[in-house]
């Protein structure tokens, strides 16, 4: 007889029954780029079902919606993650860019905002870059903090070119230090990091430690199998229980959103799967 996984085994009692949520600390979401070409309103459905608090990586148009379902928005989105703050010509856009998101998480209620440091400019010491994203960032902060929202910074990978999406080769931001680092360097309690486990994985492993080195700069949460950004089975390396477990013992009580790139086919499996995982 053929041995099934504790993840396989989950999944397989997760289809069974129609998954319930439960009181756990963590609020779980999901980053709905990842599942496109789906509607967004089927998601949207699908993720209630299964017990998922938020949504995520929607456009704005989509909140109304959504809101409407009962769900929340988990993180807002600002510019993106190749024009940022490590070169000075786009401070301006950056600072418009993630006050207008600010604007858009006070309307909707969302905690958070997302930023990122951009890529190495040919020119631009590293030296240079840090302090250029200090000074942008630091722009924003009194706004950030008015408000009660904290914009949190998301480190990526900068090792996989398989997939626009699965890497970042170039971005500045791909270690985990430096970007605390900046995160201290801001020093306002609005500035948090984005720890992307899929992310931390590839650059550092080390996953629980890194965690609970890090835990109070922390703000949000992604997930993701590796290698291949897929599912949260057995079939990669990432095990995530302990990892959702050491996160509750760190005190954390916000969002890990599920941002994979599902393969099998049927997505909505995946996102039961994925949830029972982190359900601990």
């Amino acid at each position: 007889m053929p041995l099934i996984s504790p993840q396989d085994a989950a999944s397989l009692n997760a289809n069974e029954t129609q998954t319930k949520n439960s009181d756990s600390k963590l609020k779980q979401s999901i980053m709905g780029w990842c599942f496109k070409p789906m509607p967004v309103e089927t998601l949207a459905k699908e993720a209630k079902q299964i017990g998922y608090v938020a949504l995520e990586g929607i456009g704005a148009e989509h909140y109304p919606m959504i809101q409407k379902m009962g769900l929340e928005i988990s993180l807002v989105g600002s510019h993106g993650f190749q024009k940022g703050p490590v070169d000075p010509a786009n401070h301006d856009a950056v600072e418009k860019s993630l006050r207008d998101g600010i604007d858009l998480a006070v309307k909707v209620g969302s905690p958070s905002v997302i930023t990122f440091t951009g890529m190495h400019t040919p020119g631009i010491s590293d030296q240079a870059a840090f302090a250029n994203c200090v000074a942008c960032w630091k722009r924003v902060m009194p706004y950030a903090e008015q408000y009660g929202i904290q914009l949190v910074l998301e480190h990526l990978n900068s090792v996989d070119d398989s997939h626009p999406m699965k890497g970042h080769p170039g971005y500045w931001g791909d270690d985990i230090h430096r970007c605390v680092d900046l995160i201290r360097a801001v020093d306002s309690p609005s500035m948090k990091l984005l720890f992307d486990v899929y992310h931390v994985q590839i650059m550092h492993g080390d996953v629980i430690r890194h965690l609970r080195r890090y835990h109070e700069t922390v703000g949000h949460y992604h997930t993701a199998g590796n290698p291949g950004r897929g599912e949260l089975d057995f079939n990669q390396e990432i095990n995530y229980p302990p990892i959702i477990r050491a996160i509750r013992e760190t005190g954390y009580t916000g969002y890990v959103a599920q941002e994979f790139i599902p393969t099998r086919p049927d997505p909505i499996d995946s996102l039961r799967q994925a949830f029972t995982l982190c359900d601990v």
